[in-house]
């Protein structure tokens, strides 16, 4: 039986088999994006994984046996992980190494979800000095090779941390003494470039379409906006992410 093979597809990484998916929720559950397991298995081992799903906040779903087939062609014992491309690193890592940055300031985005967007904006912040990213678990982007590619390989070096609940993680970041920026328009938020901006600090990135969720937003401590000079619905969140950093840099980097 081989219990540790990998498949790729479409660029995902798949883990297989009931005891490496078991090793690896107990050792790495930040790095697996879900598990899926064939529909209407109910066995101790299945159940001890999907405890460690709900332990290390793991989404997981059954899905059909063709469709398991169709993620791993192979003796795959009724279990898939699929697992993300690049390591992530604990928030509370990311926060303490922040301050030794060129440029101290961590872009968090709230559940923006095309791969392209989140590989400019890697590559935006990794080239002008940035801290990390912080992304969300769920409905957030996959990054996989292709999010690799959209930044220039920056995913790899930039540190990442990816955390279930986004709310919970700006209220961290606020007791590690960060001051953090809302990205949007309001009518009290500044103009990016007259605002004073201090770091360290997390600039807040929202949805495509939704932007910012309320339950997120609240923490932050200032809302800031690009000034247009022409009349223009808005720029997309790599361009806008790219704006905002960049002043940043300009000023504190």
């Amino acid at each position: 039986m081989q219990d540790h093979d990998r498949n790729k597809k479409d660029s995902k990484i798949y883990i297989v088999g009931n005891k490496p998916v078991k090793e690896l929720l107990l050792d790495s559950p930040q790095k697996v994006d879900f598990v899926a397991f064939r529909k209407g298995r109910r066995d101790p081992a299945m159940e001890e994984i999907l405890a460690l799903c709900r332990t290390g906040n793991v989404p997981y779903k059954s899905v059909s046996a063709k469709d398991l087939e169709y993620m791993y062609r192979g003796n795959h014992q009724g279990v898939a992980a699929r697992c993300a491309a690049l390591d992530y690193i604990p928030l509370e890592q990311l926060l303490e190494r922040a301050t030794e940055a060129p440029l101290p300031l961590i872009v968090a985005l709230d559940q923006v979800q095309d791969t392209g967007n989140v590989g400019v904006l890697a590559r935006t912040v990794h080239a002008l000095g940035g801290a990390g990213l912080i992304v969300c678990q769920h409905h957030g982007a996959y990054l996989g090779a292709g999010a690799v590619r959209s930044s220039a390989g920056a995913l790899n070096k930039l540190p990442v941390a990816k955390v279930g609940n986004l709310a919970t993680a700006m209220k961290d970041c606020v007791n590690y003494d960060y001051t953090l920026y809302c990205a949007r328009r309001t009518s009290d938020s500044d103009n990016v470039y007259t605002a004073e901006l201090e770091t360290p600090a997390v600039l807040l990135l929202g949805n495509e379409e939704k932007g910012i969720r309320p339950g997120v937003s609240k923490f932050a401590h200032h809302s800031l906006h690009i000034p247009f000079q022409r009349e223009f619905d808005s720029l997309n969140v790599a361009q806008a992410g790219a704006v905002l950093v960049s002043e940043f840099a300009r000023r504190l980097g």
